[in-house]
C-alpha cells in the first residue's frame, strides 16, 4: 500500500485532536471544584506563577459549578432572558424585512436593482467598527439608546440574510413563476405561496447564520448598551473574578448548548446555503 495510505489518516487524527482538545478541556474543568480548578489552572488564572496543567478528566468529579449557575446565579437568568429577547427579535425582523427584500432583488429585473445589491454587499462585509458610530448617532435621535431595541434594530435590516436568501430565490425556475401570473396569481401570493416555500432552505439557511451571530454579541452590547443588566449570556464571562472560575467553564457550556442544537437541527440548511452561494460565485 501506498505510504500516504498511513500518513493521511493519521495527520487527520492529529488535526482532530487539536481542534476538540479545548472543548475537552472546557467539559473536563466545569466538572471540577474550586480547589481542583486552583489546583490545575492557578497558575495562568491567579496571580500565581508556573504552568497549568493539562486536565482532561477530573479528579473528582461535581456538579457543584452548574448548580452555583444555575440556582445561586439569578444575574445568569436575566442575562440568557436578554440574548433571547436579543435572538429572537432579530431572527423575526430579518424574517419579515430580509425575505421581501430578497425576493426583489432577485425576481424583479428594475433600473437600479445591481446598484442595490452591491450597496447590501458592501454594507455586509464592512465591519463593525466602521459603523458602530454612525448607528449609534441614529439610535440615540430615536432615543433607544441603553435598551434592547438597539442591537435588535441594527440586527434586523442586516445586509447579510439579504444577500443569502437572494442567491436561493434566483434558483427558484422562472417557469414556475410565469405559470403562476398567466393562472391569475397575484405577485404577493406568488411570494407567499411560491417564494416562501421554496425558498424555505435559504431562509433557514440565513437564520441559523443569525442565531450564530446574535447569540454570540460581544461589541454590540458593549457600544450600546450601559446598563449591565441589559447585557447577553455572552458577556457574562468577563464580568466573572477567579474566585468564580468555575462558574466560567459551567456557564460556557450551558450557553452553548443552545447553539449546539440549533446547528444540528439546521446544519443541512447550512451546506445549502454554502453550496447555493458558493455556485453563484
Amino acid at each position: 500500500m501506498k505510504p500516504l495510505a498511513f500518513v493521511a489518516p493519521f495527520v487527520m487524527s492529529l488535526l482532530c485532536f487539536v481542534i476538540c482538545f479545548p472543548i475537552v478541556m472546557l467539559v473536563a474543568c466545569s466538572f471540577m471544584d474550586n480547589a481542583e480548578l486552583a489546583l490545575k489552572l492557578g497558575g495562568v488564572v491567579s496571580s500565581g506563577t508556573g504552568l497549568a496543567q493539562v486536565p482532561l478528566f477530573p479528579m473528582y468529579p461535581t456538579l457543584e459549578s452548574y448548580l452555583a449557575t444555575l440556582l445561586d446565579t439569578p444575574a445568569y437568568h436575566a442575562l440568557i432572558q436578554n440574548s433571547a429577547i436579543i435572538v429572537v427579535g432579530v431572527l423575526a425582523g430579518q424574517f419579515l424585512i430580509a425575505t421581501p427584500a430578497a425576493w426583489v432583488l432577485a425576481r424583479y429585473d428594475f433600473r437600479g436593482r445591481n446598484a442595490i445589491f452591491f450597496i447590501y454587499v458592501l454594507l455586509m462585509m464592512m465591519p463593525f467598527q466602521v459603523v458602530m458610530l454612525p448607528n449609534y448617532l441614529v439610535l440615540n435621535s430615536l432615543g433607544i439608546n441603553n435598551t434592547l431595541l438597539a442591537v435588535i434594530l441594527p440586527g434586523a435590516v442586516s445586509a447579510f440574510p439579504v444577500f443569502i436568501m437572494t442567491h436561493f430565490f434566483k434558483t427558484i425556475p422562472s417557469e414556475i413563476i410565469e405559470s403562476a401570473r398567466l393562472d391569475g396569481t397575484s405577485e404577493i401570493q406568488i411570494f407567499l405561496k411560491i417564494g416562501i416555500p421554496l425558498g424555505s432552505s435559504g431562509i433557514f439557511a440565513a437564520l441559523v447564520l443569525g442565531f450564530f451571530e446574535y447569540w454570540n454579541l460581544v461589541e454590540q452590547p458593549l457600544a450600546y448598551l450601559r446598563d449591565q443588566s441589559l447585557w447577553p449570556i455572552s458577556l457574562f464571562q468577563p464580568t466573572l473574578t477567579y474566585d468564580d472560575i468555575g462558574l466560567v467553564f459551567a456557564a460556557a457550556i450551558i450557553a452553548a448548548i443552545p447553539a449546539i442544537l440549533v446547528f444540528l437541527l439546521g446544519k443541512d440548511y447550512l451546506e445549502q446555503g454554502i453550496a447555493t452561494t458558493t455556485k453563484r460565485a
